[in-house]
C-alpha cells in the first residue's frame, strides 16, 4: 500500500532533449511507476501581448513545425493507458508571453482546447492525443488575466473529460505573477518551487523557513492539494536541493501532517536519471 500511495504523490517535470535519451523517453519515464503526473515543458509562446503566434519548444526533441512532434501522440495515449496524467505547462523561465487585452485569455483557451486538449484542429502539435490539463508555469512579463484563463480552461470541463489545472508558482508568497490567479479556486494541483529561492529554501538542519512558507501555501491557497516542488540534483537548481536522506527524515514529516499535501513534484526528469532521486524517496511519499 505504501508504494501505491508513493506512485501517486510523485510529478515530474519532463524536458525532451534532442540527439540523446537525456531525459528519457516518455514510455519509458511513465515505465518507472514512479510518478503519478508527467508534465511536458514548455509552450513558451502564447499571448497577444506579444504579437506572437504560440510556439512550442520540447527543448529541440522534436519539431512541432514540421509536424514532429505528432509521433509523441501514441506515447502519451500509453502513459495514459497506465493511469499517469500528461500536462502540457505554459510559459517558464526563457519563455515570451503575456495575456492583453482581457479578450486573449478566452483566445489561448481556445487555442490550448483545440490544439492540446478535448476540442478539435487541423494543426495539432501532438496529434489525436488529448492531454489531461494545463500547468500554469508563469515567470515573467504582466500578472494580468491568468485567472480569466484558469477559468475558461476549466469551464471547458463541462464538455467530458476533466481539464486539469496545475501551477508551479515560486514559494515566496504570494507568487508575483499567478497569486491572484491562484486565488480563483480553479486549481487542482499546485507544485511550488521550493528552489531558486532563498528566502524559503531548506538549510541542512534548519528546516524553519521551508515550513513556514509551507504554512502559508496550505492555508491560504484555495487548491485541492499542494506539492513539495524540488530538484532532482544538487546541478539541477541554483539552490534548494534537499538531500533524500534530509527529505525523508526531516522535511516530509513536517509537511505530511497538512491535509492538503500532495506530494513532491521534481524538476527534471533528465535530473532524476542521473540521480535516481525519485526512486530513493518514493516510498515515503
Amino acid at each position: 500500500m505504501a508504494s501505491k500511495l508513493s506512485i501517486l504523490a510523485l510529478i515530474i517535470m519532463f524536458m525532451l532533449v534532442v540527439g540523446s535519451n537525456a531525459g528519457g523517453t516518455l514510455p519509458d519515464t511513465c515505465s518507472t511507476d514512479n510518478y503519478a503526473f508527467v508534465i511536458l515543458a514548455f509552450l513558451l509562446i502564447f499571448g497577444n501581448a506579444n504579437g506572437q503566434n504560440p510556439m512550442l519548444n520540447l527543448a529541440g526533441h522534436c519539431d512541432p513545425y514540421s509536424n514532429g512532434c505528432i509521433t509523441l501522440s501514441d506515447d502519451i495515449k500509453s502513459c495514459q493507458a497506465k493511469g499517469i496524467k500528461v500536462i502540457l505547462s505554459i510559459g517558464g523561465a526563457s519563455g515570451s508571453y503575456g495575456l492583453a487585452p482581457s479578450e486573449d485569455a478566452r483566445q489561448v483557451a481556445t487555442y490550448l482546447w483545440n490544439n492540446f486538449l478535448g476540442g478539435k484542429s487541423s494543426s495539432r502539435p501532438m496529434g489525436s492525443a488529448i492531454l489531461d490539463g494545463i500547468d500554469f508555469d508563469i515567470e515573467g512579463g504582466s500578472s494580468q488575466h491568468y485567472g480569466e484563463l484558469a477559468k475558461y480552461l476549466k469551464g471547458y470541463s463541462k464538455k467530458g473529460k476533466k481539464v486539469y489545472l496545475t501551477a508551479a508558482p515560486q514559494c515566496p508568497f504570494p507568487d508575483a505573477w499567478i497569486g491572484d490567479a491562484l486565488n480563483t479556486g480553479v486549481f487542482d494541483n499546485v507544485w511550488v518551487q521550493f528552489f531558486n529561492n532563498p528566502p524559503c529554501n531548506y538549510v541542512s538542519g534548519n528546516v524553519g523557513n521551508l515550513e513556514d512558507a509551507w504554512k502559508q501555501w496550505t492555508t491560504l491557497i484555495p487548491a485541492t492539494k499542494i506539492f513539495l516542488g524540488l530538484p532532482a540534483a544538487p546541478q539541477a537548481a541554483g539552490s534548494g536541493f534537499i538531500p533524500s536522506n534530509d527529505l525523508t527524515s526531516t522535511v516530509l514529516p513536517m509537511i505530511k501532517d497538512s491535509k492538503k499535501y500532495g506530494g513532491v513534484m521534481l524538476w527534471s526528469k533528465y535530473d532524476d536519471d542521473i540521480t535516481g532521486y525519485s526512486s530513493s524517496i518514493k516510498s515515503h511519499v
